[in-house]
């Protein structure tokens, strides 16, 4: 027998459970004009933030007709959702934060969340998502808080949306769909648009309706004539087949940009610059631990999904080794699997790198199932051979015993606050240890008529020793293969 929590109850608990972090308190800044005390202590000067913040709602310029008898009675709002969920497995406990992470999915979208419940099921039901009883009082809820949008923690088929709507009388998305909403909003670079649009598409394909004309059939089924011979395809279908071929050419298109990247990333192999990958949860501070590490001038904000294009940065170490630093798309639970095919390219620069920068919301009340969704994505683009560090942001809020348990548990873990800069130094000394060295150490002088070979070796190799003399550089340096045959010649052995 399935039971569900009453609403009014279901809110006092996440409002008690959530005052401020998890209750999505991450809808778009309206202070977005420049000011001391708010932009004094964002993370660098991120470049994009004007550019988010190009239009906006001036107050008190309204002109909003109030006589609704004699002109249609208009007004720009946003929508005002309830949102449902269905506990499955695992706690109470991890039933809210489920619910209160998609709380904050749909006010990063620009919904009003009015109120919230749970079901506990054993699984979702196959007609309904919650059972029809159970829709039923769901209906009553929509009617009491006047909410226009039903939005269900899960991914709903086809039937369980229609079945759905047929009872709410109102909107119904799930989860997938906010999330396409949320990508198709932050996606800037033609990439991001395509690989978003890809992604939408696809989610919509099997979910198209039709009524009237969309489900008789259209004329020219046969070879021609005067009014064509035969019943041909249904509206619906001609639709789907539209949809089908926009999706090829998308993909053709994505290709083409995935040449490009990868191009760059030959480049980057040749000269033998080693690569950092930075993943991590959404709204983890990456933008933030990049801006930190690199000045980059990434946009940065509190909210989900903030930064969705991939930013690749030139770094250094404090030994001088040079490298890139890559900052990816942010992940979530249930991620999806739509985007994770669409971003495939994207996050490959995560199974490229040489080194994986996991950034972990230390301040998050479980970050444990931050580091499992990540890792489960990690695992899809086929990257667990990487190397891994673990770092824990925002330790600067963290609980201190969350910390102390979770350097406990990841053997490879540093904590950090891109905010304040706390173990900022750490973290680069950590990168400068991981990442891989040239194999080759030699000594070699090489004659001022060869400067390029000692620039060579400073960009591709770590320069142990340095001693210009007589008769040329005398180089002590750790080396790749390639640049090693070519330092052979000069040689103290060599040259004996």
């Amino acid at each position: 027998m399935t039971s569900s929590s009453s609403p009014s109850q279901d809110a006092k608990r996440l409002a008690h459970a959530y005052p401020e972090g998890l209750r999505a308190d991450a809808l778009m800044e309206e202070d977005v004009a420049w000011s001391h005390e708010i932009d004094g202590e964002r993370d660098g000067d991120q470049f994009d933030r004007s550019e988010r913040a190009a239009l906006r709602r001036v107050v008190g310029l309204s002109t909003e007709l109030e006589d609704v008898t004699e002109v249609e009675y208009r007004q720009l709002r946003l929508e005002r959702v309830v949102l449902v969920g269905v506990w499955t497995t695992g706690t109470a406990q991890d039933a809210d934060n489920s619910l209160a992470e998609l709380a904050a999915l749909a006010e990063t979208a620009g919904a009003l969340v009015l109120d919230g419940v749970i079901q506990r099921r054993d699984k979702p039901d196959a007609a309904t998502y919650i059972g029809s009883g159970k829709a039923a009082e769901l209906r009553d809820i929509v009617l009491e808080t006047g909410a226009d949008t039903v939005i269900c923690d899960g991914e709903l088929s086809p039937g369980q949306l229609i079945q759905l709507e047929d009872v709410v009388k109102v909107k119904v998305i799930d989860r997938t769909a906010l999330i396409l909403d949320i990508f198709a909003q932050h996606a800037k670079s033609r990439e991001g648009k395509a690989q978003v649009a890809l992604a939408q598409m696809q989610y919509m394909l099997p979910r198209l309706r039709g009524w009237g004309q969309s489900l008789s059939r259209q004329m020219g089924g046969g070879r021609g004539g005067l009014a064509t011979r035969g019943p041909g395809e249904t509206k619906i279908e001609t639709d789907r087949r539209r949809i089908r071929e926009k999706m090829a050419k998308m993909r053709r298109e994505i290709a083409d940009m995935k040449t490009g990247r990868e191009i760059k990333r030959q480049e980057r192999r040749r000269n033998k610059v080693p690569s950092v990958a930075i993943a991590g949860y959404t709204n983890a501070g990456k933008s933030s631990l990049l801006n930190r590490l690199t000045g980059a001038g990434v946009l940065v904000e509190n909210a989900l999904f903030a930064t969705l294009d991939p930013t690749v940065r030139r770094a250094e170490t404090p030994s001088g080794r040079l490298y890139t630093l890559a900052d990816t798309v942010g992940f979530v639970r249930h991620l999806p699997h739509h985007l994770v095919e669409a971003f495939r390219s994207t996050m490959e620069e995560v199974g490229d790198s040489d080194l994986i920068l996991h950034v972990v919301d230390g301040s998050h009340p479980v970050p444990e199932e931050q580091l499992a969704a990540v890792r489960e994505v990690i695992r899809d683009v086929g990257a667990t051979d990487v190397p891994e560090i673990v770092v824990i942001n925002k330790a600067d809020a963290a609980d201190p015993l969350v910390l102390q348990r979770l350097l406990r548990v990841e053997k490879r873990a540093i904590a950090v606050s891109a905010r304040t800069g706390q173990g900022i130094a750490e973290l680069l000394a950590l990168i400068d240890d991981e990442l891989p060295r040239p194999s080759a150490e030699i000594e070699a002088l090489v004659p001022y008529t060869h400067g390029k070979l000692v620039a060579r070796a400073h960009t591709e190799g770590e320069v142990i020793s340095e001693e210009h003399t007589a008769e040329g550089t005398l180089l002590k340096v750790r080396v790749h293969e390639e640049l090693a045959s070519d330092l052979a010649p000069y040689t103290p052995i060599s040259a004996g």
